[in-house]
C-alpha cells in the first residue's frame, strides 16, 4: 500500500476551516469562476447524491486540467470522484461537464506534474511570471516531492 501524503495527516485543519472557506468562496465566487489557476469542481456526493462543490488550484493543458488532492483519499471530493466520475467544472469563465480520472500510477503522476507544474496563481502578473519561468525547475522539484 502506498504511503499517504504528509499533508493527509493535517486534514483536520481544512475541516476546521470549512465554514470560513465556504463563505470566502461565496463572496469571491465571480473571481474564482474566472481566475487563472483555480477551478470550482462540482462532484456528486457518494452518500447523498447531491452536488458538492470545492475550490481547487488547477493547471489547464491541451487535454484537460490537473488538480491535486493535497489530503489524498481523506478529501471528500476525491472519494466522490471514485464513486461517480462525472463532474462539472467552472473554470476560466466556462461551465463544462466532464469525466474525472484519478491517477494512481506514481510514474504517470510524476510525468504529468513535470510537464505541467502548477500552483495557485499569484495575484500579480509579474510575480506569477517569475514563478513560472525562473523558478520553474524549483517548482517541478517541489511538486515531484509532494506527489
Amino acid at each position: 500500500m502506498e504511503q499517504e501524503p504528509f499533508a493527509a495527516r493535517l486534514h483536520f485543519i481544512p475541516r476546521a476551516l470549512r465554514a470560513p472557506q465556504n463563505a470566502m468562496v461565496r463572496i469571491l465566487r465571480r473571481y474564482f469562476e474566472t481566475a487563472p489557476g483555480w477551478v470550482l469542481l462540482t462532484t456528486t456526493g457518494r452518500v447523498t447524491g447531491l452536488p458538492r462543490e470545492v475550490l481547487l488550484p488547477c493547471q489547464r493543458y491541451s487535454e484537460g486540467l490537473i488538480v491535486i488532492s493535497t489530503y489524498g483519499w481523506r478529501s471528500h471530493w476525491i472519494r466522490n470522484l471514485s464513486h461517480e466520475p462525472e463532474v462539472r467544472v467552472t473554470c476560466g469563465g466556462w461551465l463544462l461537464s466532464g469525466r474525472a480520472k484519478v491517477v494512481e500510477d506514481r510514474e504517470l503522476k510524476l510525468s504529468l506534474i513535470s510537464a505541467n507544474p502548477f500552483f495557485p496563481a499569484a495575484p500579480f502578473a509579474p510575480v506569477h511570471a517569475v514563478l513560472r519561468t525562473l523558478l520553474r525547475p524549483f517548482l517541478v522539484f517541489l511538486l515531484r516531492r509532494w506527489v
